[in-house]
């Protein structure tokens, strides 16, 4: 037969570990991305253009130019291990390590945003640009489309406009937030 051996101070073990798994399922619903209430300027809601960009939209000849897929697809995998080093780091807190998981997540779509490239922006939207930069009060509406796209059937060049997508004014990647609710 096996030795036995004896087990004392289970009491604190067992109170510890309920300790700690209380201070850990504290921790709540990470959410990150464009929150409720993000809006430009004119009252336009982040997430209507953030989904819009992400997904095209055809019928207003917007072709798609993917950030959030491609940041889970590139990112996602690292997540869980990172959370569980932020919960040993942060004394199992599970609220602040879901914080600064998301600050993190934050920081991966603003760095895929930048990196988007394509597909390019289309001479209209380009002319766009140009029209802003020489008013910074234009209000794009389907006559300023309209005027852009006669500028650019005449010939006028675009030269010196950003030809960048996604990051016309930073408003997008200034718009990422995260948020944790409880649960």
């Amino acid at each position: 037969m096996g030795q036995v051996s004896s087990f004392s101070g289970g009491d604190k073990l067992t109170k510890y570990l309920e300790n700690l798994a209380k201070q850990t399922a504290k921790g709540g619903e990470l959410r990150v991305g464009f929150l409720e209430g993000a809006t430009y300027p004119d009252g336009t809601s982040v997430a209507m253009v953030a989904a819009i960009q992400e997904f095209g939209a055809p019928a207003a000849s917007i072709p798609a130019r993917p950030f959030m897929k491609p940041t889970v697809e590139r990112h996602s995998s690292e997540w869980g291990e990172i959370l569980g080093d932020e919960l040993v780091a942060n004394e199992y807190d599970g609220e602040k390590a879901l914080k600064l998981v998301g600050q993190l997540i934050e920081g991966e779509i603003a760095e895929q945003i930048s990196e988007t490239m394509g597909p390019p922006l289309s001479p209209i939207t380009l002319m766009l640009r140009k029209m802003r930069s020489e008013d910074q009060s234009l209000v794009v509406t389907g006559k300023t489309v309209g005027e852009a796209a006669a500028r650019v059937k005449a010939g006028e060049s675009t030269d010196g406009v950003s030809t960048k997508p996604l990051v016309d004014s930073g408003h997008l990647i200034d718009s990422i937030g995260s948020e944790v609710r409880p649960q």
